[in-house]
């Protein structure tokens, strides 16, 4: 089959996926909640009324996003109800293919075929974050796609850290992100990696877009920034069973809408592991082909783990994770990384954990084991993730059985302090 023809059928798959897609959201009568709070947030600010005082829908819903997010939501206004419902749809479906191409650059480090980013897209848009995403008209894609065009971007790249920036700006949990820069750029110090810049220019678009922001809307940053930043309930009860994080499983786990202390230590413990982990591939990046798609994917995991709140559409990172695990199947031809790139599609795909009962009435507080496992199917893949992160990216040694190199000349290489008498240089155990 030709590259036309390939491209081709992708195509026709892709547009056959997005249309059912697009009618299936119709059939089930979609509501778009989430766009519709955004709307009112953008409305809020147009008649200078109170951002984290508003409540809208039925559920009465608040906003929860910080205050530049709420001068984003402005043209929102500019389209009546139902033009701004399509346009919704449809802007998450082109971010959908975003999502795709990104994943795929970020995984082979090259510019993927158009037939792999359509045939990829295809398969997201039926992943459940995605679906998910779509049908609430979330902002989840807008905020992966800048931090994902950051980590594929070359070294040389000016303007690479930006959209992580601005991700931070408008949805907090993305400053994981510049914590990662941050470290990376320390531990590579002096040898010319673009993490330092990368760092500066995250952390400035970050700092200039909220002090714009707090220009444009100073009541409502001096809230944000000093209440309602550190209110976790704000967003949702943590029991609900759409709360995908380690709060919501300690909250299950528990009984409880108010989770112990411990769901604290657990996100701690895992916010400084990932993010060490993704450090360490972060600084090798240079050296290990792969190195930054594991540092990215095991950044963005971490961050679901580690937030208090983590609805099922957040984990929309669910899209270069499986991407990348089926990358390391293919590469290695090893059946045990197909079968974990198998496990991630259906997890994320079949919505097993909706079998679970919950409501308003919140019954997630009487779950048996089985339904708290099943409840706690994200966190668990998560947690498998970055399993295999750890051991992919963990330091070699030299098997103590292999045999010694040698000189050409057949004597056996000195190594250690043995090279440094004889003047010869030693060999080096292999890196990540």
């Amino acid at each position: 089959m030709s590259h036309r023809q390939r491209v081709g059928w992708a195509a026709v798959l892709c547009a056959l996926s997005f249309a059912a897609v697009w009618l299936v959201q119709r059939a089930v009568h979609g509501s778009l909640v989430d766009v519709m709070v955004y709307r009112a947030a953008g409305r809020t600010v147009r008649d200078s009324g109170d951002l984290y005082a508003m409540r809208v829908t039925p559920a009465m819903l608040p906003m929860t996003y910080p205050p530049v997010a709420g001068l984003l939501f402005v043209p929102l206004t500019w389209l009546d109800v139902d033009r701004m419902r399509a346009a919704a749809i449809a802007g998450n479906l082109l971010l959908s293919v975003a999502l795709a191409a990104l994943s795929l650059r970020l995984v082979l480090r090259r510019t993927p075929s158009a037939a792999a980013v359509l045939a990829t897209a295809a398969w997201a848009v039926w992943s459940e974050p995605v679906w998910a995403t779509i049908r609430c008209g979330q902002i989840n894609l807008l905020v992966v796609c800048p931090v994902l065009w950051d980590f594929t971007r070359r070294p040389a790249n000016r303007w690479a850290g930006a959209g992580t920036g601005l991700a931070a700006a408008l949805k907090v949990t993305p400053l994981l992100f510049l914590v990662l820069l941050a470290g990376a750029a320390v531990v590579t110090r002096g040898r010319g990696t673009p993490w330092p810049r990368r760092f500066l220019t995250a952390a400035g678009t970050f700092a200039g877009a909220t002090l714009l922001a707090a220009v444009a809307l100073p009541r409502d940053s001096l809230r944000y920034w000093t209440r309602c930043v550190f209110a976790p309930d704000r967003s949702g009860s943590a029991v609900n069973l759409a709360n995908q994080s380690l709060r919501g499983v300690v909250a299950r786990l528990q009984h409880t809408a108010h989770p112990t202390s411990l769901w604290l230590a657990a996100a701690v413990l895992i916010a400084l592991g990932g993010t060490a982990l993704a450090v360490m591939a972060l600084a090798s990046a240079d050296r290990v082909p792969g190195a930054t798609a594991w540092a990215a994917v095991t950044c963005g995991t971490t961050t679901l783990l580690a937030s208090p709140i983590t609805w099922t559409h957040h984990w929309v990172w669910n899209v270069p994770m499986t991407v990348l695990l089926v990358h390391e199947a293919l590469r290695r031809r090893d059946p045990r990384w197909a079968a974990g790139a198998a496990a991630c599609v259906v997890v994320f795909c079949c919505d097993a954990l909706w079998a679970v009962p919950h409501d308003a009435t919140r019954p997630e507080v009487h779950e048996n084991a089985a339904q708290m496992l099943l409840a706690a199917s994200y966190p668990l893949a998560g947690l498998a993730f970055l399993a295999a992160a750890a051991l992919t990216l963990r330091p070699t040694r030299p098997s103590r059985c292999e045999p010694a190199p040698r000189t050409p000349d057949g004597r056996v290489q000195p190594t250690g302090r043995q090279a440094v008498r004889t003047g010869e240089p030693p060999r080096r155990s292999p890196g990540l």
